[in-house]
């Protein structure tokens, strides 16, 4: 028999962890907010409630009707594809606490209207919280790491800071978004002269992720902690868009704090967004990754990494993996996405497999491998991971990179190959390369493209793709130093007056009717159709540091430190050269004060950096995969293909 309590009065100091008593049962209770339990109300469902044994601050729906029968719901199972990996029930010792075993993902137990979620705490499935209060290991580092944080980043560093940066501070405070007392996020933009708000009070997660790094490099810890888990459980269980499920795991863009009536009383709940009031109603792929590479930078920059051995974290974490790892028909390792699924969330002609996508997906499986449980169970899925990060690589690498000898090459490209010795393995014809690249590429730089589907290459330059696979080491050192190189040369174009630009060159005319559908916010040289967002200087701060080009960053920021406070620290710039502030940016926007609070932190703690970014891994290339040669397929040990694409 299982006892539990319920905490759902928000007034109430949150419990730490979930305290689940093993007998014979299997359970885990899960948020609903169609039923809401204050705290002198227990409901039954052939279970005992008592108060002294669990704490479980959010709602609870013990059951629904489905197919004609109540269902009784519980955690998931962490199963991958080939890989069947089940929680096994330990006790914990002295505490008379156990894991919780032989759970199932193959269920759907919630809809998204609204929910009552609060913060909750669940005991790792590894450590024993007892051996390390005795031996003080774990907590001591941990202690050590964050007072040398706290060292590096203390009151020294915090006199240094200029009026501009005093001022983006302030008014990041004042974007906190706080539920049931404690911060949860920031929203996307607090611009109070706006009528319209649309979702930009809500709390993104993509947004967040600036807002989270400049409060780690500052020491505050806990606004990130607080995030990372209320997303958690916001995490899909049932997604639901005109009845279309694209599956469990699958993290939502944004969500909102609400008041709700119950009763008598009001209380506050988190109301998710996955893409059903979204423009375009467009799942957001980006999200769980982002959110993976968050929780990985939570550990590096507090020295907390208590949070990412947790049973909920571990088993959210691996649903993600669950969700994009699945097979399917696509035969490239890429990932498969739509228009609108990432940053450039409206039509712009990224469908297919943007780099961008194919970036934070390299670095999320990085993350991921790292912080994924270490027992014998998790060997199938680590090395499920590990292909597809020695196959991603070797795509990427080898079939976007594109510098003045690549060109070359694909302008002479023989088209209607059919041979496993094809040299233009996706038939382009040479025809799609633009006039603009022609004159446009320098002798000395590369960058990686936009997009590669077969009979298609989007030459288009796309900033945040080539910034961050410099950052994960997606490209090969020599790409890397090309990129930036390339930056440099095309400095006028690619940054202006305003860094940076989201993609160069904008679509125009004619292609912009077609690949736009005529989007009015989209024109040329506006919005994400080659629009300077400021937000992406964090990124480029870290690429960087990281190839040890510090000027190119400090040149950056100096420009946007200059223009920002006086502009009102807009969402985007408009024009070529980004002279003019958006015509329908917001001002205030939230990522555009932490991109550049988290860049002059980085910039005088550039040390910091490495712990962000991801070096060379030479056994993600000596791994064996599939290459086609005359006998078929046959695993190798890459060495050709080290040896043409690493210098």
């Amino acid at each position: 028999m299982i006892s539990i309590k319920l905490i759902c009065n928000c007034a109430m100091k949150p419990s730490s962890r979930i305290l689940v008593g093993y007998k014979s049962s299997t359970f885990l209770a899960r948020c609903h907010h169609t039923l809401t339990m204050s705290m002198s109300n227990s409901y039954t469902l052939g279970l005992k409630f008592n108060h002294n044994s669990i704490h479980y601050p959010f709602s609870l729906n013990l059951g629904r009707v489905m197919n004609g029968k109540k269902q009784i719901f519980g955690l998931p199972s962490l199963s991958f594809g080939q890989s069947r990996s089940r929680l096994s029930a330990r006790k914990t010792k002295g505490s008379g606490i156990s894991a919780i075993t032989g759970v199932d993902f193959n269920f759907k137990a919630r809809d998204f209207s609204g929910m009552n979620v609060k913060p909750t705490m669940v005991k790792s499935i590894d450590k024993d919280d007892h051996e390390k209060s005795d031996d003080g290991g774990e907590e001591e580092d941990s202690e050590v790491k964050k007072e040398s944080l706290e060292n590096e980043l203390g009151p020294k560093k915090r006199e240094e800071e200029t009026e501009v940066e005093k001022e983006a501070w302030k008014l990041l405070q004042e974007a906190l978004v706080t539920y049931c007392d404690s911060p949860v996020g920031t929203m996307a933009a607090n611009d109070s002269e706006c009528e319209q708000l649309l979702n930009y009070d809500q709390v993104f997660i993509r947004d967040f992720i600036p807002s989270a790094l400049a409060f780690l490099l500052k020491g505050e810890k806990e606004i990130v902690k607080n995030f990372l888990l209320h997303t958690l459980q916001l995490q899909s269980w049932e997604k639901t868009v005109d009845c279309y499920s694209p599956g469990q795991g699958l993290m939502p863009a944004s969500f909102k704090v609400k008041i709700k009536q119950v009763g008598e009383k009001k209380e506050e709940v988190l109301d998710p967004d996955f893409g059903e009031s979204a423009i375009g109603r467009v799942a957001p792929v980006d999200s769980g990754l982002w959110w993976i590479i968050l929780l990985r930078a939570y550990g590096k920059l507090s020295g907390d990494y208590t949070l990412q051995e947790r049973l909920d974290v571990q088993t959210g974490l691996q649903m993600i993996l669950n969700l994009c790892l699945t097979d399917g028909f696509d035969m490239f390792p890429s990932l498969l996405v739509t228009d609108g699924s990432c940053m450039i969330d409206r039509r712009m002609g990224i469908h297919g497999h943007p780099l961008e996508i194919q970036a934070l997906f390299y670095s999320a499986l990085r993350s991921a491998r790292d912080m994924i449980g270490n027992d014998e169970k998790s060997k199938n899925l680590v090395g499920e991971i590990n292909n597809r990060l020695s196959g991603l690589s070797f795509h990427i690498r080898e079939y976007y990179w594109l510098d003045m000898k690549k060109v070359n090459e694909i302008y002479r490209y023989k088209t209607e190959e059919y041979s496993l010795e094809a040299t233009n393995k996706f038939n382009i014809y040479p025809e799609q390369i633009p006039m603009w690249l022609i004159d446009w590429i320098p002798e000395e730089g590369g960058y990686l493209i936009g997009n590669l589907q077969p009979a298609h290459m989007d030459f288009r330059f796309f900033m945040l793709g080539n910034l961050w696979s410099v950052v994960s080491s997606l490209g090969t050192p020599r790409q890397n130093n090309a990129i930036l190189n390339l930056i440099e040369k095309k400095w006028d174009d690619l940054v202006g007056q305003m860094p940076l630009k989201i993609c160069y060159p904008a679509l125009e005319h004619h292609e912009w009717r077609v690949i736009t559908g005529c989007d009015p916010k989209n024109t040329p040289w506006s919005y994400h159709n080659g629009g300077s967002w400021p937000t992406l200087l964090w990124q480029f701060t870290l690429a960087c540091i990281k190839m040890g080009r510090n000027d190119l960053a400090q040149k950056a920021v100096a420009l946007a430190e200059k223009r920002l406070p006086d502009d009102s620290w807009p969402e985007y710039y408009d024009t070529p050269t980004g002279r003019f502030i958006g015509k329908q940016a917001r001002l205030y926007q939230t990522w555009t004060l932490a991109g550049f609070l988290s860049s002059k932190m980085l910039l005088k703690n550039p040390e910091l950096a490495s712990l962000l970014c991801w070096d060379e891994d030479l056994e993600i290339l000596e791994t064996c995969v599939c290459l086609l040669n005359k006998s078929g397929r046959i695993k190798c040990s890459r060495n050709a293909a080290k040896s043409h694409i690493l210098v």
